[in-house]
């Protein structure tokens, strides 16, 4: 049986990748194995394999099946959002050393093809500039912000990958990823290693008591709101798609503006009788205008967008009442 290798299968976007893949694929040619740092007996749950492994720690990859393996995803990495106090060198550890022990992995043992989940901040010197971005325009770091030492090291595995697909033959696909919209228990990350809430997460919290929700800069500034089922429907294509690998950017190619977000919370998220009141803030600090070009993804993997805003925000509001994932995450 083809196996399909899913590095940080216990994070945000690894939990919901794993369970779509083990929902979609044929069972009787492919099996998907979870791989994470943390204990747990989450996956077994669900009948899905799971193998504890520390990317810092070479020997722990021999715990992984080394035959029949076809596919391997790396959703693993150290973020800005989860890091306390700045270490470059931990960067270094997990997202260099640690993807480029995966990549040996892959390639060691006849992987046909590696999906790697790259931060959109690899166009950052676009932001402000263009509203439209589009996965063929040169690559424009910013060195500067809590986001650059990570974008580094992000870019060299990209780098890497790329030398493997021209050395090797290992097919690589790139996602460059905006902030991707999913339920999650905690509504707090980190920005310049200071604690702060989660936007949208506490707009919906508020929204859900029928508590005001202050509007903040420009209402009609837009951005391209991703969730996080089309990120797995994108990448699952990727698996089967008979190309040999791109850059693609991860989105909707929809506009949605800042009025229509806290709109669609208010209708969507607070009680009857209760709905909260949106309060105009144009004085606030605002965001930068985007939406992602997904052209290629369409066409080269067959992509299409299945959640609208307003269908996001129902899904959203089920996985909150069903809390799939909370025990995976606590």
């Amino acid at each position: 049986m083809r196996k399909i290798i899913v590095f940080g299968a216990t994070g945000n976007i690894g939990a919901y990748l794993v369970d779509y893949i083990n929902e979609k694929i044929n069972k009787d040619e492919y099996e998907v194995i979870a791989v994470g740092r943390k204990a747990t007996d989450f996956f077994d749950k669900q009948g899905i394999r799971y193998i504890r492994v520390n990317l810092n720690n070479s020997s722990d990859f021999e715990k992984l099946p080394k035959e029949d393996i076809y596919a391997v995803v790396n959703l693993a990495g150290l973020l800005p959002a989860y890091l306390k106090e700045y270490d470059p060198f931990a960067y270094v550890e997990t997202n260099i050393n640690g993807a480029l022990r995966i990549l040996e992995y892959a390639r060691i043992n006849g992987a046909d093809r590696v999906l790697y989940t790259q931060t959109w901040s690899v166009q950052g010197g676009f932001w402000g500039k263009e509203t439209t971005l589009s996965p063929k325009m040169p690559k424009s770091l910013i060195y500067t912000g809590d986001h650059a030492f990570y974008c580094i090291t992000k870019n060299m595995i990209e780098e890497t990958m790329e030398h493997y697909k021209q050395e090797f033959g290992l097919k690589n696909f790139v996602f460059r990823l905006p902030n991707v919209y999913l339920y999650h228990p905690d509504n707090y990350y980190y920005v310049d290693c200071v604690k702060k809430v989660v936007a949208y997460r506490y707009m919906i919290d508020r929204a859900s008591k029928g508590e005001p929700i202050e509007m903040w800069g420009n209402p009609d500034a837009f951005k391209d709101i991703l969730y996080i089922k089309d990120l797995c429907q994108m990448m699952y294509k990727a698996l089967f798609a008979n190309v040999n690998g791109g850059t693609y950017n991860a989105g909707t190619g929809i506009k949605t503006t800042l009025r229509e977000q806290i709109q669609g919370m208010v209708d969507v998220f607070s009680p009857e009788g209760k709905r909260s009141e949106i309060i105009e803030k144009p004085e606030g600090a605002g965001f930068t205008s985007f939406v992602m070009d997904i052209e290629n993804a369409k066409e080269e993997l067959g992509y299409q967008p299945e959640f609208t805003y307003r269908k996001y925000l129902e899904d959203y509001k089920k996985e909150q009442e069903l809390k799939r994932f909370d025990n995976l995450w606590e």
